[in-house]
């Protein structure tokens, strides 16, 4: 006869209701990520409509973009959602910190994962604002490209890639807080991974997105 399962043996993640249906905090999240997928779609189609129309911009412009370092940050951003995803593995089983040294990778918990994906997207944002400061010194300003005011290549630029660094910086404040919660908390408890689980779909979707426009910005001649 199969051993019964109590309370102390079922992982955080299943606690008070063991998923038996779908959370609606996780159903919510992922319909308000829907609207926020239009709304990029809305930033996709306006960067294409503007290259349509002033075909001759996109010859100048991007060549003052550094492919290899923005490639390097978007790489950096993509590892981070396998970092978050980790930390998301280690919630589903209740392990809130690491066990052992710090340098058992293997041994960490949601906290120590979560705490690396924040460093890596605060290290994109910041590379971000290190490509935006040698662009403006180039002369690709909002309102403004290398063509002159007439020129809608730095207007489209940061809009697109502004508003997902808006986005991912969103993303950094969620993950302070699902941190917070877990020092502050005595007990990791099911609302706490599921708060984990949730703040994990959205910076995966910030991930997908940024992907899409890198390729489309900087890949795509």
């Amino acid at each position: 006869m199969a051993p019964v399962a109590t309370v102390s043996t079922i992982p955080a993640s299943r606690l008070h209701g063991h998923h038996d249906r779908p959370s609606m905090v996780s159903v919510g999240t992922i319909i308000w990520l829907s609207s926020e997928l239009m709304f990029f779609a809305a930033l996709f189609a306006a960067y294409y409509t503007i290259r349509s129309v002033s075909p001759g911009v996109w010859e100048a412009d991007p060549s003052h973009l550094n492919v290899p370092f923005a490639s390097v940050n978007t790489t950096i951003l993509v590892l981070s959602s396998l970092t978050c995803q980790l930390g998301v593995f280690a919630a589903e089983r209740g392990q809130v910190g690491r066990k052992g040294s710090v340098l058992n990778v293997a041994q960490w918990g949601l906290r120590e994962w979560f705490i690396l994906t924040y460093v890596m997207g605060a290290v994109f944002i910041a590379g971000q604002a290190t490509e935006y400061a040698s662009l403006i010194q180039e002369g690709i300003k909002l309102n403004s490209g290398v063509l002159g005011a007439n020129d809608p290549y730095g207007t489209v630029f940061y809009l697109t890639t502004g508003f997902h660094g808006l986005h991912v910086t969103g993303g950094l404040i969620a993950f302070l807080f699902v941190l917070g919660r877990t020092y502050v908390a005595r007990k990791f408890t099911h609302e706490q991974a599921v708060s984990a689980i949730v703040v994990s779909y959205y910076w995966h979707f910030v991930d997908v997105v940024w992907i899409g426009l890198f390729a489309t910005i900087y890949l795509i001649k």
